[in-house]
């Protein structure tokens, strides 16, 4: 995948304004350091982090008519919020506009924002970058969730959606059931393998008591 750094970096300055191209640099340099604590490929991790709010910017109403014109699906949900689109939209203008075809890119840019089931590690790290970059510094329990990052991807997902849910439910907000599946995924995901590393721990002392 060859990447045209520097004109797509100039051409977002265009496109952003300056704190939403500040919160993408932070962006794209968190998923590398992330990707690079799990061997995951660090210049698929850097485009989509770079490229992951490119239609941040756009009205909403020019949102939805671009989402209309390209044919992306829009659901009630969006509809009634429409920056939600600003994901699929991104994803979309990162192929057309930006000349990246890589699936695994394009769809870490997609779910950026609701997240969903059973994210690939690539989709995680764009998530969690998105939350921990360092210019965020208002949601809760950040210290914890930045150490998490690079301990245990499954486990930070969980702790973030858990932190979004509570927010969207304090502040009487509606959730985007996309966003509700993936945390009762990951809630679900997390307990288990909890209970299993738990066992293991017990088989382990067992063991050690009999031999």
């Amino acid at each position: 995948m060859k990447i045209q750094w520097h004109k797509i970096q100039d051409r977002l300055k265009k496109e952003l304004d300056a704190n939403r191209y500040e919160h993408t640099k932070g962006v794209m340099y968190t998923t590398s350091c992330i990707a690079m604590a799990y061997g995951i490929d660090m210049e698929k991790a850097r485009i989509a982090g770079l490229l992951h709010d490119c239609a941040k910017c756009i009205s909403n109403q020019k949102t939805i008519n671009l989402c209309k014109k390209a044919k992306l699906p829009i659901s009630e949900f969006e509809k009634k919020y429409p920056s939600l689109l600003h994901a699929k939209l991104g994803a979309y203008l990162a192929e057309k506009k930006y000349a990246v075809h890589d699936k695994e890119v394009l769809n870490s840019i997609f779910w950026h924002t609701t997240g969903k089931e059973a994210m690939s590690d690539l989709e995680k790290i764009i998530y969690i970058a998105d939350y921990i970059e360092p210019n965020r510094n208002k949601a809760p329990h950040l210290q914890q969730i930045r150490k998490l990052a690079f301990e245990d991807l499954d486990r930070c997902m969980y702790e973030i959606l858990k932190d979004t849910v509570s927010y969207l439910c304090k502040h009487s907000k509606l959730i985007d059931k996309t966003t509700l599946k993936a945390y009762n995924y990951y809630k679900t995901y997390t307990r288990k393998n909890k209970s299993k590393k738990d066992n293991r721990c017990i088989e382990g002392l067992k063991n050690k008591e009999s031999s």
